[in-house]
């Protein structure tokens, strides 16, 4: 019983920590997501492309990401390119977290459009439309819905692996605990405590999706 006050005495006294974490942890998950869309179209439009050039491009990318961990990339981001350019941790952070998923978006993105009937192009061809025309008006319109829900599932997970920017000195919601739990040698139950918080950011994002991927489902 004790243990249970305890829990919720550190809960509610370090709620005004907590809440700036948190709010760097979605502003740092938003402007990496809104940079890795990009980054994955544009990768996306390579793997598809008719040059063999660009698509072994967009997939030594691809590879190079999927094949090394985040934390990885983190390091080598941040503390290589601090030894050229004066970058923020903020900074760095928001570049990894969108380069790395920046390639599991274009993978996202390439199978949306290639799930695309290929009679889709060959109206647009028909109606004297350019490939890239074709491509912006008939194929992304319908591959942006087809990906909602698997992008979905890429915004939680890096919601989730901002975590690992705390490593190069952000107190975002993790870094908060470890700090907090360094300071109180009270490490779980600050764990405990920041896993409700991820928990309950998690909800809230999926609801969101769910919503969106219901609205645009509607006129199927």
């Amino acid at each position: 019983m004790q243990s249970i006050f305890h829990f919720f005495d550190v809960l509610t006294g370090s709620f005004d920590l907590f809440l700036n974490g948190l709010l760097l942890t979605v502003e740092l998950t938003f402007v990496s997501l809104v940079v890795a869309l990009v980054i994955g179209l544009f990768f996306s439009l390579l793997k598809i492309s008719n040059s063999k050039i660009l698509e072994w491009i967009a997939d030594i990318y691809i590879w190079a990401v999927r094949g090394t961990p985040l934390i990885v990339q983190i390091f080598i981001l941040y503390y290589g390119l601090t030894a050229f350019v004066e970058l923020s941790a903020f900074t760095a952070g928001t570049a990894a977290l969108a380069f790395h998923n920046g390639a599991y978006i274009a993978e996202i993105f390439r199978g949306s459009i290639q799930s695309i009937d290929n009679g889709q192009s060959e109206a647009g061809n028909s109606l004297g439309m350019s490939r890239m025309l074709t491509m912006r008006r008939i194929i992304l319109p319908q591959a942006f819905r087809r990906a909602v829900p698997p992008l979905g599932n890429q915004f939680i997970i890096a919601l989730k692996d901002s975590s690992l920017i705390s490593f190069i000195g952000m107190q975002e919601l993790f870094g908060v605990a470890n700090t907090q739990g360094s300071n109180n040698f009270d490490f779980l139950t600050f764990y405990v405590v920041v896993a409700i918080y991820y928990l309950f950011v998690v909800l809230i994002l999926t609801l969101i999706v769910n919503r969106i991927e219901k609205k645009m489902s509607t006129g199927d």
